[in-house]
């Protein structure tokens, strides 16, 4: 089974462009960790159509906030319709669970006693001074955070985060630790997708 684990940074920040204008933040760079390959790979903007190929590869692409962020950001520059991606979005799943959304920040540090290398401005800030090996560092930082987030849920049916309010670590169980509900279907790749 080919796993691939995606994040992205953008080039601006909502605050440029606008809360719903995702087209317009533009790609800076795109990290993903494929399990075929055991690596972490990085593409920067010009490279992103590499990116696609691998994508459709995968039986299953794993995110956090994916589906309404990364997805969207990353869409105009695909042929694919990337919503049609066998797709496991963390924070999705664990926002149906909750109730309400937390951060891939309090998930590093409940589950993985491990922290963020960053907030997602500081990624635009090194884009804009051209700091591309600070800036992939950061992107695949926060790759292996997912990426050991999913693992750890899939090998015990629970994860954890730190809630802000208390700051008390809390249970959320892993509704992906049975994965075929977010697994590509025989053919659908093929079909659906070019």
């Amino acid at each position: 089974m080919r796993m691939m684990v995606l994040d992205l940074e953008t080039q601006k920040s909502f605050d440029e462009v606008g809360r719903e204008n995702f087209r317009e933040l533009k790609v800076s760079v795109a990290g993903l960790y494929d399990s075929a390959e055991n690596a972490y790979l990085t593409f920067e903007e010009k490279e992103l159509s590499r990116l696609e190929e691998l994508l459709k590869k995968a039986d299953c692409v794993i995110g956090f906030n994916i589906k309404r962020f990364d997805y969207q950001v990353l869409q105009p520059y695909c042929f694919a319709n990337l919503s049609e991606l066998p797709t496991l979005d963390l924070l999705e799943e664990i926002t149906k669970v909750m109730g309400h959304r937390v951060t891939l920040q309090s998930l590093a540090v409940g589950t993985l006693n491990d922290s963020k290398s960053g907030k997602g401005l500081e990624a635009v800030r090194l884009f804009k001074e051209g700091k591309m090996d600070e800036l992939k560092k950061y992107c695949l930082d926060d790759v292996r955070i997912t990426r050991e987030v999913f693992e750890y849920g899939q090998a015990h049916g629970k994860v954890f985060f730190q809630s802000n309010r208390d700051f008390k670590i809390h249970e959320i169980p892993a509704t992906w630790r049975d994965l075929k509900p977010f697994l590509r279907k025989p053919g659908q790749v093929q079909q659906t997708l070019f």
